[in-house]
């Protein structure tokens, strides 16, 4: 049979329709002549045989017991005699509790049975408790025919269970026989109560009404159970009845029922009402022993012919399954075989090909898209429709990818162009407004000045940021070693809320100068992270430490802080950087703090402060760090306290207490460096100069004395004071002509004399304006001299000199 030119509907309607047929088939046999039926009439015996018999003796010897404690509550009775019947109906009970507990009821009994025999066996366990109050009398006697009615009444209750089986007729002959069973306990009641009244000589307080009724529902029961009897049952129950013993038995019920009153004596003698009573209750209790074993004798037959039935329904069923098996295999075998290949090429192509493509792609290599999604050959049916179909798929997939790279290289190279030109454009502001700062003699102008190119040096970061975007390398870069510390500077100074930062303390280590410039990036990013999210009259510390691992940078703020899932969200961004996603812009940041740490093999991990905000701790590796450069001595330099690209700008750059100074004794607390000089100060005598606090090693000024302006002050030097390495090279920068020569290091007296020069310079233009309103600005500390954190300067002249 070649099914390889079936359509799919048909495979389908094959493989589904003959397996479901089946199915059906076996579904209609299983239900209607299932294996459920035939081992419960199989298990007809074993009920009869565990339940019935020992729960019928059981319930015989109660009825006895029942009899002798009505007899001695009327206080006639033996106790001995008690007592002896009281231990054969535990014997009997223990016998049936043992039979009822086999491991073969327990399988053949369903959920009802174990639930009424549970019943059965509880009402058993509080008949020692009754005893105990019939021995100390503290029962009448019907509380304990109640007592006794009711255990065998529980005993019954699981004979109707019994009888409930699968065969209809069967099933009306089992409870037929419960029904005279019933009888013939309700026969037992009257018993036990005229033996009571026997023994107390007269009948008590109600007791011929509750006689008249028991005599009245036995023959009732009895009348009820006849119809229901086979036919050989019922005539043998016939001829019983019309036997001596049932004739005397019903002719002495008569006199009761009609001459019995209560308090009077019974109108029957004891001895009579026994001779009739025992053989009537005896040919009763043979009856239904020989009726139950003939219902279970007959039982076997219809069980067998069930199973019989059963098994060949089986056989068919199992005909049916081999050959919808065999149908099922031909098909299915073709159909996954065909679409087995599919899957693997359609898995290949989404896990391997396409992938590899993209990489390839992203590396700038060429693709063949012809190659890269060859043809799919299964056939002509839907199948082989459906293979043709995805190698179009994937060929618009793999053409998909490919101009997708293309586009994505167009963008970065538009992105790339932009960041260049904005780059070039920002260099030439930055050398334009040094000129015009070294031309303006108003302090105003210059304050203005130095705000716009402190934007200017932000706005060329954020440039660097869409070099970044676009793959490439942002540009800035030394040949030398540059102090940890002068690195640190140079990324405050492009922060904007430099004057909230403080180094608290700086080991000694320098940068390998191929990553200063992508370290003062990168540490910018995070320093503005952080002054950004914490409120304005905090301040974000910065700390480095030598580690066993290269140097490690932390910066700390106590601002608004970050979930834990936000923080472990963004640390699996740090250490595996993801492409960068245009909907996520929010985190250009991020994307570009990873990127940097990416490609130097930096680790930036986020933390949560103790203090409420974020640690963000930058682990430099030790391939970077190089020893650090020995600072060079330090003599009055150019007000503005420059020590790193545009850190000038900043009014007071905080650093911490690590930061070399003349004296080695280290500071108690962060402190600040003088801000540039914006208004005249007051002359203050001159003083023994210090360095600066946190700068590890400065450049020295021009000269030994510094040039002086029209109005007698010191001229601003761009990057005369800045590390050596950190020196900006950009184009249409101030040449080497434009600036003093670097001289050598001067000695403390040399220091002193331009410091002198400098206060001179100062005095004699607060005496020329004297008569000028004073120019807005801030008040500059005089060199050398620290502010500490959290303390203002006077932004108007205190007087003039």
């Amino acid at each position: 049979m070649n099914t390889g030119n079936w359509s799919i509907r048909a495979k389908i309607i094959a493989l589904v329709t003959v397996p479901l047929a089946a199915l059906l088939a076996l579904w209609i046999f299983t239900t209607t002549l299932t294996i459920g039926p035939a081992l419960n009439l199989l298990a007809t015996r074993t009920l009869l045989d565990e339940v019935g018999k020992p729960g019928e003796s059981m319930v015989a010897e109660l009825q006895r017991e029942r009899r002798l404690a009505l007899v001695y509550l009327a206080g006639r009775g033996d106790l001995p005699a008690l007592t002896e019947q009281r231990n054969r109906t535990d014997a009997a009970v223990d016998t049936f509790r043992q039979r009822a507990a086999s491991d073969d009821l327990r399988d053949t009994a369903g959920g009802r049975l174990r639930t009424h025999l549970d019943q059965l066996f509880t009402s058993l366990d509080l008949l020692p408790t009754g005893r105990g109050f019939i021995d100390r009398r503290e029962m009448d006697q019907s509380g304990a025919l109640g007592l006794y009615s009711g255990v065998i009444d529980g005993a019954f209750r699981v004979f109707d269970i019994t009888s409930d089986l699968e065969d209809d007729e069967l099933t009306r002959e089992a409870r037929a026989v419960t029904a005279l069973g019933r009888a013939r306990e309700v026969l037992g009641q009257s018993d036990a109560l005229l033996a009571g009244a026997f023994a107390a000589g007269k009948f008590g307080g109600g007791e011929h009404a509750q006689l008249v009724q028991i005599i009245g529902a036995h023959r009732y029961l009895y009348a009820a159970a006849l119809p229901a009897l086979p036919d050989a049952e019922r005539v043998g129950y016939q001829r019983m009845v019309e036997g001596e013993a049932f004739t005397q038995l019903r002719a002495l019920e008569d006199r009761v029922i009609a001459q019995g009153q209560d308090g009077q004596p019974v109108p029957v003698t004891a001895t009579a009402w026994q001779s009739a009573y025992e053989p009537a209750v005896r040919q009763l209790r043979d009856f239904e022993l020989s009726t139950s074993d003939a219902l279970a004798d007959r039982a076997t037959p219809v069980a067998v012919g069930v199973l019989l039935r059963l098994a060949l329904a089986g056989l068919l069923g199992l005909a049916a399954i081999a050959l919808s098996l065999l149908i099922s295999l031909r098909v299915g075998r073709s159909l996954i075989r065909r679409l087995t290949g599919l899957r693997e090429n359609a898995m290949d192509l989404a896990d391997r090909r396409l992938p590899a493509v993209v990489g390839r792609l992203r590396r700038g290599e060429e693709v063949d898209v012809a190659a890269e999604s060859p043809p799919l050959e299964y056939g002509s049916d839907e199948i082989g429709q459906v293979g043709r179909a995805f190698t179009e798929a994937q060929r618009t997939a793999v053409q998909a990818a490919v101009d997708e790279a293309t586009l994505r290289r167009g963008f970065n190279d538009v992105f790339l162009n932009i960041a260049r030109r904005s780059q070039a454009l920002l260099h030439r502001q930055l050398a334009l407004l040094d000129k015009m700062e070294r031309r303006s003699n108003d302090p105003d102008e210059l304050e203005d000045l130095f705000r716009v190119d402190h934007l200017a040096t932000r706005m060329r970061r954020h440039a660097e940021d869409l070099v970044i975007l676009a793959g490439a390398a942002p540009g800035r870069g030394w040949r030398n070693p540059v102090n940890a510390i002068d690195v640190i500077r140079g990324a405050v100074s492009e922060v904007e809320d430099y004057a909230r930062v403080s180094v608290v303390k700086m080991e000694p280590a320098a940068i390998a100068g191929r990553a200063v410039g992508d370290v003062i990036h990168l540490l910018a990013e995070l320093i503005e992270n952080a002054t950004s999210f914490s409120p304005p009259e905090t301040r974000v510390l910065i700390t480095g430490l030598s580690v066993p691992n290269g140097y490690a940078i932390e910066i700390e703020d106590r601002g608004l802080g970050m979930p834990a899932d936000a923080i472990g969200e963004a640390n699996r961004k740090l250490s595996r950087p993801p492409d960068f996603d245009p909907a996520n812009s929010a985190r250009l940041g991020l994307f570009v703090v990873a990127q940097l740490g990416a490609r130097h093999g930096m680790r930036i991990q986020l933390r949560a402060s103790p203090y409420g905000g974020v640690t963000a701790v930058v682990l430099v590796p030790p391939d970077l760090i190089a020893p650090a450069p020995e600072p060079a001595a330090l003599t009055a330099g150019p007000a503005d306290g420059s020590g790193s690209p545009r850190v000038r700008r900043a009014r007071t750059l905080p650093l911490g207490d690590s930061a070399p100074r003349r004296s080695l004794e280290a500071a108690p607390r962060p402190v600040l460096v003088p801000a540039p000089a914006a208004s005249p100060a007051e002359p203050i005598e001159p003083t023994e100069v210090r360095p600066a606090a946190g700068f590890r090693s400065r450049s020295e000024p021009a000269s030994s004395v510094p040039a002086l302006g029209a109005d007698g002050l010191p001229r601003r030097v761009r990057q005369a004071s800045l590390a050596p390495q950190l020196r900006s090279e950009a184009p249409g920068h101030t040449t080497v002509e434009d600036i003093d020569p670097v001289p050598a290091p001067r000695t403390p007296d040399q220091a002193r004399a331009t410091m002198a020069a400098l206060q001179s310079g100062t005095a004699r233009g607060r005496r020329e304006a004297d008569s000028a309103p004073p120019a807005r600005g801030t008040a500059v500390p005089p060199p050398g001299s620290v502010v500490r954190p959290g303390t203002t300067v006077d932004a108007e002249p205190k007087g003039d000199a």
